[in-house]
C-alpha cells in the first residue's frame, strides 16, 4: 500500500527535516535531486516541474529508496516522504527544503538522538555464560512449575472422586477449584513483594540475575487467571496488592499486565482503553529500563497505544487512539494530545456522556463476578473435567484400577474417537452460538444509549464482545470468500459484497458485530479493531461503525464510531484515522497523525485487468476452490494436534498408577515440546523447506493463495517463549536467519524467511516484523534486515524492503515504511518513521514537560 514517512515536531508546513546554513542552493540543489531520483528510475532525465507519481510514475517505495540514497549525499537535504507527498516535484520540494541542508551526516556512523545510548552500548552486551545460564534456569523453571501442578493436579482429582452423589462433587470441586484459584492469584503477589520488593527506576542487562527475578514475576503475572477479569474492579484491586497506585472510579480495559507496577501512578476517574501498552518497562540495547508512569484524574488512553517509562499525563488530559508518548513526554492539565509522538489537538476523545456510577455498584458487580467464578465457573470447570474422566469410557476404564491393561489399538481408536467428537463438536456448537446470541443481546442492550458501568447490560455487552471475538473462526474463514458469510452470521451488515477472495484477513476484532457497517467493495487487512463502544470511567455506550465502499484498510488499524473517511479511500498501516474536519474521500491517508496521500499509483493498478469480466470470475473460483482445500487443510492440521495431546493423554492415564503424580507434569512438559515441534514442521512441510522469495504480484496468482496457506499455520505457542533464549532457537527452526543472543520479548515475524535479525537485538512486546504489503488487488513482498544490535520499540511495526544499520534504535509505536535504510546507531521514531531530531529540541517540541506528574501522583489514593 502506499505509505510515507512523518516528520514528528514540524509544523504543518515545515519541512521534515532540520536545515542549517551549507550546502547548494537553487538550480543545483534540484540538478541533484533530479539527478539521483532519474539514476534510480533508470531514466535519463527528470523535469523539475514533473509530479513524481502521476507524471513520473513513481511509487512510495520508489520514492523512499530515493529519500535513503539522498540521505547518503553530502551537501543535500535529508527529505521525508512527508515531504514527497507534500511537494511532489523537485522544484518544489528544493524550494521546501529551504534550499539548505543538514550538516553532514555519514551514513556509516550516524549519531543517536532523542535520548542517549546506555553506556552499555558502545561494548559487547551478550556474555555467552549468562546466556546459557539463564535459558538453563528458565527451563528448570518450567519443568519445576509443570511438576508442582501435576502433584496439584493428582491430588485434587483423588480427593474429589472420592466424593459420594452430585452435591458433594460440587462442594469439593467448589472447594479444590476456589482454592486453586486464590493460589494462582495470590502466587505472583508474593513472589513479587519476595523476589523484587517495590520495582524503582533503573537498568539492568538481559540474561542477568536481575533479570531472571524481573522475568519469573513477568511470567507469573502473564500465567493468572486475574487477566481475565480485566475491565472489572476487582483488577483495579489486583493492580493495587502488586504496588500500583490508584485511585478510585478507574477502569482498565486493556489486556496488557503492567510489570513494574510500584512505578505506575493512576488517578481517579482514569480510562484506560484495550489494547494499550502501559508496561513500566521497556528493552533497550540489550538492557531492560524502568521507569514511572504517572497518569492524573480522569485521563483517558485510547485504543492501541503506548505509554513509554518516564512519560505522564495530567488531570483531565486525552490521549487519542493508535497513539503514542515517548519517553519524557507530559501531557498538561486538560489538553488533548494524538499521533506517535503524541503532539496536541483539538479533539475530544470522550465521547459519551458519564452516568451514575458509585462505589456501592462496583462493590455489588465485583462480588457478583466472584460469587459467578466461585460457585458456577469454577465447580463447573472442575466438575466437568471430572465427570468427563469417569463417565467417558475411553478415560475411565484405564483410571478403574480393575481393568486390565488395554491394548495400543484401542488406546488409538479410543483417541481418534474422543478428539473427533471434542474438536468438531466444539467447533459446531461454537459456530452455532456465535451465530444466535448476540443478536439476542443485541435485543437487551441497545445503540446509541447511555448505560452505566458494572451493571446486567454492561455484562451482557462484555460477554457478548469475549464470545464473538474468539480467533478460531476468523482464522479459518479469513483470507478467502468465506470470511465474508461468517462475519454476516455474526451480525455485520456489509451490503452488496463485491467478492474478491479476500475481502478481510484472519484478524478482526470488534466491541460488538451487530453494529458494524462495511461497504461493498472493500478490503481489509489484518489486525482490524472496530471500536463501536465507547467508554467514560462510569458509562458505556455502543455506536455504528460504518467504513465506506470501494475502500482498502491496511494492518493494524482502530477505526472508532464517527471515523470521518467516505468512499474509495486507502487508509495505510497504522493509520489514526480522523473523528473531526471533513469526511476524506477518493484520497488515502497516512500517519499518526494522519495526513493525505495519493489513492493509488500506476504501479498499483497493473492488475486491474485480473479484476473485472471474465477473467476475475474464472479466478476468483479457483481461488474460492484453493482457499476451500487450505481450510480443509489446516482443519485436519489442528485435529490432528488435538488427537496427538488425546493419545498422549490417555497414555498418561494409563502410566498414571504406574509411575504416579509424574506423568501429569511429564505431559504438560511434553505438549509443549510436541506443539512446537509440531507446528514448526507443518510450516517447512508447507514451504517445501525453501525460503520465500520477494514477489509482486496479483491476489488472483496461485503464489498468493500458496502464501496465504502459510500465514493460516498456528502460531500461538510462540509467546510461550518470549523472553528466553528458546525464542531465537524456535525462529531459527522456522527459518528465520537470525543472529546469538537475541532478545526477544514478544515480536511477530509474517515472513519467517524473508527476515534477517542481527547479533544481540532487542525486540520489544507488541513490535512486528511484516515483509510484505497488499492493496486491493496487489501483493508484495521483500525482505527485511536488522544489523547488529539494533532496537525494536514497544508496538514498533517494521515494513517490507527495509534495511536497520547497526545499532539503530525504532522508538516504540513508529512504522518504518518500507525501503527505508535507516542508517548505523541512528535514532528513528514516527507514524511513519524518521530521524529523531536531537534530545535538546525534543526537550520543548515534544517534551513540553509540565507539573502534571506531580499533580498526577497526588490523586492516587
Amino acid at each position: 500500500m502506499v505509505e510515507q514517512s512523518s516528520e514528528v515536531v514540524s509544523g504543518p508546513d515545515e519541512p521534515a527535516v532540520a536545515l542549517s546554513d551549507t550546502g547548494p542552493r537553487g538550480p543545483e540543489t534540484e540538478r541533484k535531486l533530479a539527478e539521483a531520483l532519474a539514476d534510480l528510475l533508470g531514466v535519463e532525465r527528470v523535469p523539475v516541474d514533473s509530479h513524481f507519481f502521476t507524471d513520473l510514475g513513481a511509487n512510495s517505495l520508489v520514492m523512499a529508496q530515493f529519500c535513503a540514497r539522498v540521505r547518503k549525499t553530502k551537501d543535500l537535504p535529508s527529505p521525508s516522504m512527508r515531504d514527497i507527498y507534500r511537494h511532489p516535484t523537485i522544484q518544489g520540494l528544493a524550494t521546501a527544503l529551504g534550499e539548505a541542508t543538514p550538516a553532514p551526516v555519514d551514513p556509516v556512523a550516524a549519531p543517536s538522538a532523542s535520548a542517549p545510548m546506555p553506556s552499555s552500548a558502545s561494548g559487547p552486551r551478550g556474555n555467552p555464560r549468562s546466556h546459557l545460564l539463564c535459558g538453563t534456569f528458565q527451563l528448570l523453571v518450567f519443568l519445576g512449575y509443570s511438576l508442582v501442578s501435576g502433584f496439584v493436579t493428582a491430588t485434587g482429582y483423588e480427593w474429589i472422586a472420592t466424593g459420594s452423589g452430585v452435591a458433594d462433587i460440587y462442594l469439593r470441586s467448589l472447594l479444590f477449584g476456589g482454592i486453586g484459584f486464590i493460589a494462582l492469584c495470590a502466587f505472583p503477589v508474593v513472589a513479587k513483594w519476595l523476589l523484587i520488593g517495590r520495582w524503582r527506576p533503573g537498568e539492568f542487562p538481559v540474561w542477568s540475575p536481575a533479570y531472571l527475578r524481573f522475568w519469573l514475576v513477568k511470567v507469573l503475572l502473564h500465567a493468572n487467571p486475574m487477566v481475565f477479569l480485566t475491565g472489572t474492579p476487582l483488577y483495579v484491586l489486583y493492580l493495587r496488592a502488586l504496588g500500583a497506585r490508584i485511585g478510585k472510579g478507574v477502569a482498565i480495559f486493556s489486556h496488557s499486565v503492567p510489570v513494574c507496577t510500584d512505578l505506575l501512578t493512576i488517578g481517579a476517574g482514569t480510562v484506560i482503553r484495550k489494547d494499550s501498552f502501559f508496561l513500566g518497562y521497556r528493552a533497550h540495547a540489550g538492557h531492560i529500563q524502568t521507569g514511572r508512569i504517572t497518569l492524573g484524574a480522569d485521563v483517558f488512553i485510547g485504543e492501541k497505544t503506548v505509554l513509554d517509562i518516564d512519560t505522564s499525563m495530567g488531570h483531565r488530559a486525552q490521549l487519542g487512539h493508535s497513539s503514542a508518548l515517548y519517553r519524557g513526554q507530559a501531557v498538561p492539565d486538560g489538553e488533548h494530545w494524538h499521533g506517535s509522538p503524541a503532539q496536541p489537538t483539538q479533539t475530544d476523545y470522550v465521547r459519551v456522556a458519564p452516568a451514575g456510577c458509585r462505589t456501592a455498584r462496583r462493590a455489588w458487580f465485583g462480588l457478583g463476578t466472584l460469587v459467578q467464578l466461585f460457585f458456577l465457573y469454577i465447580p463447573l470447570f472442575v466438575g466437568g473435567a471430572y465427570m468427563l474422566f469417569t463417565e467417558v469410557p475411553a478415560i475411565g476404564k484405564r483410571l478403574d484400577p480393575q481393568t486390565a491393561a488395554l491394548s495400543r489399538s484401542e488406546l488409538l481408536s479410543d483417541a481418534l474417537v474422543l478428539s473427533l467428537v471434542l474438536f468438531f463438536g466444539c467447533a459446531t456448537l461454537g459456530l452455532v452460538a456465535l451465530c444466535t446470541l448476540p443478536r439476542l443481546v443485541g435485543l437487551v442492550v441497545k445503540p446509541d444509549k447511555v448505560y452505566p458501568l458494572y451493571g446486567f447490560h454492561y455484562a451482557l455487552h462484555r460477554a457478548t464482545a469475549r464470545m464473538t471475538n474468539v480467533r478460531f473462526f476468523a482464522w479459518l474463514f479469513g483470507d478467502s470468500s468465506y470470511i465474508v458469510h461468517y462475519l454476516r452470521g455474526l451480525g455485520y451488515d456489509l451490503s452488496r459484497v463485491e467478492q474478491t477472495g479476500s475481502n478481510f484477513g484472519t484478524e478482526v476484532q470488534h466491541e460488538t458485530p451487530l453494529l458494524v457497517s462495511v461497504g461493498s467493495g472493500t478490503m481489509v487487512a489484518d489486525g482490524l479493531s472496530l471500536i463501536n463502544a465507547d467508554f467514560s470511567s462510569t458509562s458505556f455506550r455502543l455506536s455504528r461503525v460504518s467504513i465506506g465502499p470501494h475502500s482498502f484498510l491496511g494492518n493494524n488499524i482502530a477505526y472508532p464510531a464517527g471515523g470521518r473517511t467516505g468512499d474509495n479511500c486507502l487508509l495505510a498501516t497504522k493509520v489514526m484515522i480522523p473523528l473531526d474536519g471533513e469526511v476524506r474521500e477518493g484520497v488515502g491517508l497516512l500517519g499518526s497523525p494522519c495526513f493525505e496521500i495519493p489513492r493509488s499509483v500506476d504501479r498499483d493498478t497493473r492488475f486491474d485487468h485480473l479484476r473485472t469480466g471474465d477473467t476475475l470470475r474464472r479466478r476468483l473460483a479457483a481461488k474460492n476452490r484453493y482457499n476451500l482445500r487450505s481450510m480443509v487443510l489446516m482443519l485436519l492440521v489442528r485435529w490432528l494436534h488435538t488427537f496427538a495431546l488425546t493419545l498422549f493423554g490417555l497414555a498418561s492415564v494409563d502410566l498414571y498408577g504406574v509411575v504416579g503424580h509424574v506423568v501429569i507434569a511429564g505431559y504438560l512438559a511434553l505438549t509443549l515440546g510436541f506443539s512446537t515441534a509440531y507446528f514448526i514442521l507443518v510450516e517447512r512441510c508447507i514451504a517445501s523447506f525453501r525460503a520465500l522469495r520477494p514477489r509482486l504480484c496479483s491476489i488472483y496468482d496461485p503464489y498468493f493463495w500458496w502464501h496465504e496457506r502459510l500465514w493460516k499455520v498456528p502460531d500461538h505457542f510462540l509467546n510461550v517463549f518470549n523472553g528466553t533464549p528458546f525464542k531465537t532457537l524456535v525462529w531459527r527452526l522456522l527459518g528465520v536467519r537470525i543472529g546469538r543472543r537475541v532478545f526477544d520479548d514478544g515480536c511477530y515475524l509474517t515472513e519467517r524467511t524473508l527476515t534477517v535479525i542481527g547479533d544481540e537485538c532487542t525486540l520489544n512486546a507488541g513490535s512486528k516484523i511484516q515483509c510484505h504489503s497488499q492493496e486491493d488487488g496487489t501483493f508484495k513482498s521483500d525482505g527485511t534486515v536488522l544489523g547488529t544490535g539494533c532496537t525494536l520499540g514497544v508496538g514498533a511495526h517494521v515494513h517490507y524492503g527495509v534495511t536497520m544499520g547497526d545499532g539503530s534504535v525504532l522508538a516504540p509505536d513508529s512504522f518504518l515504511m518500507k525501503g527505508e535504510e535507516v542508517p548505523r546507531k541512528a535514532h528513528w521514531g514516527g507514524n511513519p518513521a524518521v530521524h529523531l531530531p536531537e534530545s535538546g529540541s525534543r526537550s520543548t517540541d515534544v517534551g513540553r514537560a509540565t507539573s502534571s506528574a506531580n499533580t498526577a501522583a497526588a490523586t492516587a489514593s
